[in-house]
């Protein structure tokens, strides 16, 4: 068991930190195309308790979480307890905002955060200059389409700033590197699944009649909250974080795509554009770096520390 253990750790640190990101940034948004589809016969938010419920029943098989919980001190366990809360809240309004607006659209706003945050800890020109980028591109976006859906935009800002803690805890916990961060992830999903019940589970009762459906919504917790998530940790934990947050660059347009591809949501000239200036915004700005930033390879979570 020793040895296929190490083997399956060798094989896992052999492959390329950047291919681990984009198989996260492909499923991040593919499990939502699919869930949009569920839509028609699940509530958005039982579609979101059946990817959360999901993905925490393959970590509570795979991993045993609550036992790395057991071991953590307090601090540890509040970490955890805070990531919980984010992903379960986190979920729920990225669904709600994708039930009223475009994916692409929705994906595009949720890197208005991480730009600001940049900027606001790194005060130079080029943060400055992203920024500028971002917002431009978010009014586009909103532009087109506030007046007829301003509860999709609160959902999708409000995904905004949860995203923008959930990369800050994600680094956080991915300290001890990719097996132990995937363990941790594993306790928060559980945490999630709490947070999420007492607004998702009434919702997602119909599924419960209907095998195939079912099916379906584990597909997607499996897509959105597994495959994306762990493959996060293990690029978390190898990559620099602001080499981390260059690569997010891709994840709008990426976003856009899946929703041409799947869900046929062909976007208009200025959100085109809107997408692009924020991608733009994403891939100019810089993180900024903790005074011990000159030793080169601290982990993720020494630099966000």
């Amino acid at each position: 068991m020793r040895r296929s253990g190490q083997a399956g750790a060798d094989l896992v640190g052999r492959v390329p930190p950047h291919a681990y990101f984009l198989v996260s940034a492909v499923f991040h948004y593919l499990g939502p195309a699919f869930a949009v589809l569920l839509f028609a016969n699940v509530g958005v938010l039982g579609v979101v308790w059946l990817r959360i419920a999901s993905a925490a029943l393959v970590f509570a098989v795979w991993r045993r979480p609550w036992r790395i919980f057991a071991r953590q001190s307090a601090g540890q366990r509040r970490l955890l307890v805070e990531l919980g809360v984010v992903l379960g809240l986190m979920n729920a309004c990225f669904y709600m905002a994708i039930a009223h607006l475009p994916l692409g659209t929705v994906g595009a706003i949720e890197f208005l955060g991480p730009i600001a945050l940049a900027a606001v800890g790194a005060r130079s020109r080029r943060n400055a200059g992203a920024l500028a980028l971002a917002v431009a591109g978010v009014w586009l976006l909103t532009d087109v389409r506030l007046v007829g859906q301003p509860l999709g935009f609160a959902f999708a800002f409000a995904n905004c700033a949860l995203f923008v803690l959930y990369v800050v805890l994600g680094h956080r916990i991915a300290a001890d590197g990719g097996s132990a961060g995937v363990d941790r992830l594993g306790a928060a999903m559980l945490i999630a699944l709490v947070t999420i019940t007492p607004i998702g589970l009434a919702q997602a009762a119909p599924a419960f009649t209907h095998p195939l459906v079912l099916l379906a919504g584990i597909g997607v917790g499996i897509c959105s909250s597994v495959i994306p998530y762990v493959t996060d940790q293990l690029a978390m934990a190898r990559l620099p974080r602001n080499t981390f947050a260059l690569l997010l660059a891709l994840l709008p347009a990426c976003a856009t795509a899946i929703g041409v591809l799947v869900l046929r949501q062909i976007p208009t000239l200025a959100e085109v554009l809107g997408v692009a200036l924020i991608v733009m915004g994403v891939a100019i700005h810089q993180e900024p770096l903790p005074p011990a930033s000159h030793t080169g390879n601290a982990s993720p979570a020494a630099r966000q520390a």
